[in-house]
């Protein structure tokens, strides 16, 4: 009777065995089969990205793998003037206009040369920035997809500095970028503290440079030309030196640690000021008078800077 009744109980055991791995196989089969599909090898390059989307906007997603409904938008830019295409410093923002009459809405955005939205069908605004010049266009995407190019007109400049025949390095540099307006050339600052040699992308015009060297009154401005679609190259060209200020007790002698410099213009008026044993300074041309201060004793004497000419002052201590 307890074999039979044993028997019976393996026999119910088993049976929900089988029912329950068949049931697991079952399930099994959605979750091993969807990964299949988009699994990549490690070793195989990663395909394309599409743009990138905000989090915000609901009608967006991916090129790949979009929602039923939706339609690719493909959009690229190039210079006004020649129709050549944008290939880089480009950003893209798509906006969509809203029913309560409020601001329009990024639903999308990319830094892509080229990129491409995935979009539920409707009227949209285009912006392209490309650096501080950008284009703007309204598109209707229809179910079909659209694929679109925005004008741009925007140029490149690149600036340096140069004493005579020899450049400037590029630390010792910084430029501001003007748009002149009637009767002021400094009419409107658009860069302010640009590098030598940085690629500063700008509307086509005409700009007033302000090119500073060294931190004093080395300093000389230029109007410039960008056309669109090409790079200007522009050099401002210094006529300013280094100098090495000096408190000695005689001629070629040691320099005083803790000395106060203070460096005026004929007139009085202070250009620079500085405290060491051998401060330098970076000035234009011109002649100028250095006072040193040196416990409770002041000297001075009167100097002239030329153009290219790096030396030291030496102030004597009598």
């Amino acid at each position: 009777m307890f074999q039979i009744e044993e028997l019976q109980a393996g026999s119910r055991l088993a049976g929900r065995r089988c029912v329950a791995a068949l049931l697991a196989a079952l399930l099994a089969l959605p979750v091993f089969a969807l990964p299949a599909l988009a699994q990549v090898p490690d070793a195989a390059p990663s395909p394309a990205k599409p743009s990138s989307v905000t989090t915000p906007a609901p009608a967006a997603s991916s090129a790949i793998g979009s929602r039923a409904g939706q339609a690719m938008l493909t959009l690229g830019a190039q210079f006004s003037s020649d129709r050549k295409p944008i290939r880089s410093g480009l950003v893209w923002r798509v906006l969509i206009e809203t029913a309560d009459g409020s601001p329009p809405r990024i639903v999308a955005r990319s830094s892509d040369a080229e990129p491409v939205f995935a979009l539920e069908p409707g009227v949209y605004l285009l912006h392209a920035a490309y650096g501080f010049a950008s284009g703007t266009k309204r598109v209707a995407l229809g179910p079909q997809g659209l694929s679109d190019k925005i004008s741009i007109s925007a140029g490149g400049l690149s600036l340096a500095g140069s004493i005579g025949e020899t450049p400037i390095p590029a630390a010792q540099l910084t430029f501001s970028v003007f748009v002149p307006l009637q009767g002021n050339s400094e009419g409107r600052l658009v860069v302010a503290n640009a590098k030598a040699g940085d690629l500063i992308r700008l509307p086509e015009g005409t700009y007033h440079i302000v090119s500073t060297y060294g931190d004093s009154n080395a300093i000389q401005r230029a109007d410039v030309r960008v056309e669109s679609g090409q790079v200007t190259q522009a050099t401002l060209h210094h006529r300013a030196a280094l100098v090495t200020l000096k408190l000695v007790a005689g001629p070629g002698g040691e320099a005083f640690a803790g000395t106060a410099f203070s460096v005026l213009t004929p007139g009085g008026d202070v250009i620079r000021e500085a405290i060491g044993a051998f401060p330098q300074v970076i000035l234009a041309e011109g002649d100028y008078v250095l006072i040193a201060r040196q416990e409770g004793q002041v000297f001075s004497r009167d100097f002239k800077v030329e153009a290219g000419r790096d030396r030291d002052i030496e102030v004597i201590a009598r």
